[in-house]
């Protein structure tokens, strides 16, 4: 969350325009977060990303709810 913010905080100050500066953007703000991350550790002496709490992928994906059957909803006949 760190790095998605610190990533839009440096754009939109520099006025990110184009894939290329956005890139570059990414990076510097990619490189903040893993700097806070490891001072954090340094700081602390803990890991803060750990096999206890690392979760998979299919773990942190939210299932997709499906919609409640409406009237609105339900497919139109074909015309013949």
């Amino acid at each position: 969350m760190l790095g998605e913010a610190s990533t839009t905080e440096i754009a939109r100050t520099r006025d990110a325009q184009g894939f290329p500066q956005n890139q570059q953007t990414a990076r510097e703000g990619g490189a903040v977060a893993g700097n806070a991350r490891r001072e954090l550790e340094k700081k602390s002496g803990r890991k803060v990303v750990t096999r206890e709490n690392y979760l998979s992928l299919a773990q942190s994906v939210k299932k997709v709810q499906p919609l409640p059957n409406h009237a609105a909803t339900k497919p139109r006949a074909k015309k013949s």
